[in-house]
């Protein structure tokens, strides 16, 4: 056995540079896809793109579609993780400023993502049909419980759950699908953080007081 000492620390090892490269080509994938849709993007552009030969993205991922729903699976993880914050036993105002802070995040940190998922609904969501009338169904459906439970125990207003998760994401995800028109408006070559800072401010007072709570959104420490 070769002993470990002869193992440079510093060396990658095969693994991670899998990892590493998997990575490179989601992000890359995901620029693409947002500029281009699904149909103008191709395996030459995303190689570009991520600085590496067309050869390593058909290593990794086969074909176009495989690569496109690799991007689609690596969106719906990124936005529906937030949502655990939603649970029967969470205080409402704490769980919301949780939820609707982290999906503007999102939108500040990713906004191609919301441009990528944005296409594939207006295209008719070829690609992910199943699971937006299976998975995400069942997982609105659950949440939807909890805000009704909030609801009947008098925690929150009078209000009909799942369109009220609708507001959340169509006011989130504006500030990433339309940040042209955002940025125009505003006046802004770019947005920055402290303009999110205060977009988030502003979101969260309508979000709460829609669902009857305390304008004041909750420390962020404390939510």
């Amino acid at each position: 056995m070769m002993p470990s000492s002869s193992i440079a620390t510093d060396t990658p090892l095969p693994g991670r540079i899998r990892r590493e490269n998997g990575e490179r080509i989601l992000k890359a994938a995901e620029l693409v896809f947002a500029e281009a849709g699904f149909a103008g993007a191709t395996m030459a552009d995303i190689a570009d793109r991520a600085g590496l030969p067309k050869a390593n993205l058909h290593y990794y991922f086969g074909t176009k579609e495989e690569l496109y729903r690799a991007v689609l699976d690596n969106i719906l993880r990124l936005w529906l993780s937030p949502i655990d914050a939603i649970t029967p036993d969470a205080d409402p105002a704490k769980a919301l400023t949780a939820y609707v802070t982290a999906k503007l995040e999102a939108s500040r940190t990713r906004p191609h993502a919301s441009k990528v998922f944005a296409n594939e609904m207006l295209h008719g969501a070829t690609q992910i049909e199943r699971f937006l009338a299976e998975d995400l169904r069942r997982l609105v459906d659950d949440k939807a419980a909890v805000i009704d439970g909030w609801v009947a125990a008098g925690r929150v207003a009078p209000l009909d759950a799942r369109q009220f998760l609708f507001m959340i994401w169509a006011v989130t995800q504006h500030y990433a699908d339309f940040d042209v028109q955002v940025r125009k408006v505003m006046g802004r070559r770019t947005l920055t953080r402290q303009d999110f800072a205060h977009i988030t401010a502003e979101v969260l007072r309508l979000i709460l007081r829609a669902a009857g709570l305390p304008d004041t959104p909750p420390h962020p420490s404390n939510a």
